[in-house]
């Protein structure tokens, strides 16, 4: 059976959850600070962790950071009760695979976890290359130019989406249905939002493969000369 690790300060909230997620079929461990959740992440296995961005002590999104800091892939979903795009960003660049803004139905949250622990096990031994750029779907991890690139579970797998069509324009439907599944009701910005944190992290490495806007359409990756 699958775990969720469940980081929340509230009592009502984190009960809420718990009873919640317990009834969709998974384990829980529930936490109410940063420190116990890095602890827990440090010895146990979780399919995915759910973080309220608001908690004492150490914010949702420096416990994102501080996760992805000890190479864990662990699929990170944030509650806020901010809709900001700059808090999304925040959020994004720390390291989270999504966000869920308060007040949300359970059901919504239902379809977000089952959409970050679908992973197709028949694509995990795929290498794909493309310029400087190499991804290894069987760790999860990227290169650049043999220097490694911190990718975020849905970042690695929205940039291996358009490094298999390189060259080809890729759209926002598609991308949404390949990373998030058909099963959510994601906002589309959300894919402008990764795109723009992707290419952050590929000009941070000079890598010589771009992700360029198809207007109308959506996005393609190309090699640079």
């Amino acid at each position: 059976m699958k775990s969720i690790l469940i980081v929340e300060d509230d009592p009502q909230m984190g009960l809420a959850l718990e009873r919640g997620i317990q009834a969709e079929g998974y384990e829980t461990v529930l936490v109410t600070n940063g420190v116990d959740a890095l602890i827990n992440v440090a010895n146990e296995q979780f399919a995915v962790a759910i973080i309220d961005v608001m908690l004492p002590h150490m914010s949702g999104f420096e416990i994102c950071r501080r996760v992805r800091e000890t190479g864990s892939a662990m699929p990170m979903l944030l509650l806020t009760a901010r809709d900001a795009v700059d808090d999304r960003v925040t959020g994004l660049d720390a390291g989270a695979d999504d966000y869920l803004t308060k007040p949300f139905s359970f059901a919504e949250l239902a379809a977000r976890l089952r959409a970050l622990i679908r992973r197709d096990p028949a694509e995990q031994w795929i290498k794909v290359t493309a310029g400087d750029l190499t991804l290894d779907s069987q760790s999860r991890k990227g290169q650049v130019g043999g220097r490694s690139l911190s990718l975020s579970p849905n970042e690695f797998m929205l940039l291996r989406g358009l490094l298999t069509q390189l060259g080809e324009p890729v759209t926002r439907q598609e991308i949404l249905e390949s990373v998030w599944g058909t099963a959510t009701h994601i906002d589309a910005n959300i894919v402008e939002q990764y795109v723009s944190t992707l290419r952050k992290k590929l000009s941070a490495r000079d890598s010589n493969v771009s992700i360029v806007t198809v207007r109308g359409v959506g996005y393609l990756a190309q090699v640079d000369e």
